[in-house]
């Protein structure tokens, strides 16, 4: 007598030797064209992947501004004055978050919309190099406070000309044609929120 999983294994040959036999049988008699062939499709598509890989670069810095700022205060007393002055460091950073890019794509042209070049962080003084230049008196950490903020909108105003925002955006622009070449698009067209 044979046992169930000697059983089993005979069930398994017989079902896969039927099903060789049926795909030979349809290989060799079937009333199909049996042949296969390579073709090329010259259509780029962007695929959701692509899309998603180009949205996770984040963001995307496209000109950096190193600037320095004096910055000074003065306390009027009755004897003397009070002042204090400061140098302040930072690097100013300008790009696009480009999760917010809509990119379509059709044949060889793709059309990428732009959001506006901005300030990629509020957070660039470099605390670690400020220098007190001179400082008389007591100040307070909420004076100190008030000066890196004049500080911080000093170098805002330095670096956030129309004329830096517009070297970035052209930066970003000749940057993501590169991308999109490199990806086989010829017909690039880029949109700039204003």
């Amino acid at each position: 007598m044979k046992s169930k999983t000697e059983i089993l294994q005979l069930a398994v040959r017989v079902l896969l030797l039927l099903a060789v036999i049926m795909v030979l049988w349809w290989l060799l008699f079937a009333k199909k064209d049996n042949h296969f062939g390579l073709s090329v499709n010259d259509d780029i598509n962007l695929t959701p992947e692509q899309i998603e890989s180009i949205k996770a670069i984040g963001e995307w810095e496209f000109l950096s501004i190193n600037d320095e700022e004096l910055v000074d205060t003065t306390r009027k007393r009755l004897l003397a004055d009070d002042e204090l002055v400061r140098i302040y460091y930072g690097t100013l950073r300008l790009g696009v978050d480009m999760r917010q890019v809509s990119i379509t794509a059709r044949g060889d042209t793709v059309v990428v919309a732009m959001p506006r070049v901005r300030l990629l962080s509020d957070d660039f003084i470099d605390e670690a190099r400020t220098q007190a230049f001179y400082e008389s008196g007591k100040w307070s950490p909420r004076e100190r406070e008030a000066l890196y903020q004049k500080a911080k909108r000093q170098m805002k105003r330095h670096a956030l000309t129309p004329q830096n925002l517009q070297s970035a955006q052209d930066n970003g622009d000749a940057q993501l044609r590169r991308v999109m070449k490199a990806m086989g698009y010829n017909n690039i067209n880029i949109i700039w929120s204003n």
